[in-house]
């Protein structure tokens, strides 16, 4: 084969590996690149995973909006987790509690960390929660049970065609095992 077509044919390898390498690295900034736009925009669902600071907000009397709680485990965890309450009607602006029941009914103990959703997603962003057990990882010893309780408020700006918000939990065993 002629040097000069070997040269060329090089150049073309050495490309096409540059960008297999940038479609690898790519894609393995995308995730980090979501969380950061889900945050940004409050799309997809994802809340903050801190508590929220509330001051100086105008209770909407006039207004009612349905709260439904989920609560879903992951995979073959050995628990029982329920929302105390399936939904609720809140004024945006007004904070509210409810709590979720979790049990361990495994013979060994198990740390699991609950990570919340809201839907629809573009209400992710109103949806602030002062106090919440998915702020830390939860420690259940074989058999134990607890409510877990969830402060929130319904940001007043949540834009006034949503009338239902689905706040959803599912746990997580944080050892996997």
């Amino acid at each position: 084969m002629d040097s000069g077509v070997q040269a060329a044919n090089r150049r073309v390898l050495g490309k096409l590996l540059w960008v297999v390498a940038g479609m690898f690295g790519f894609v393995f900034a995308l995730v980090p690149l979501y969380d950061i736009f889900c945050q940004v925009t409050g799309l997809g669902g994802k809340t903050s995973a801190t508590a929220a600071v509330i001051a100086d907000v105008q209770v909407d009397e006039d207004r009612l909006v349905t709260v439904e709680f989920v609560a879903n485990l992951n995979q073959d965890l050995p628990w029982k987790f329920r929302p105390e309450v399936v939904e609720m009607q809140v004024h945006p602006g007004k904070t509210y509690k409810t709590s979720y029941y979790a049990e361990n009914l495994a013979d060994h103990v198990i740390t699991g960390h609950a990570v919340p959703s809201v839907a629809p997603g573009n209400a992710a962003r109103h949806f602030k929660k002062t106090e919440c057990f998915c702020f830390t990882e939860q420690r259940f010893e074989s058999g134990e049970s607890r409510d877990m309780p969830v402060y929130f408020m319904l940001d007043p700006k949540l834009p006034a065609h949503v009338q239902r918000v689905t706040l959803s939990y599912t746990f997580f065993d944080k050892d996997g095992a």
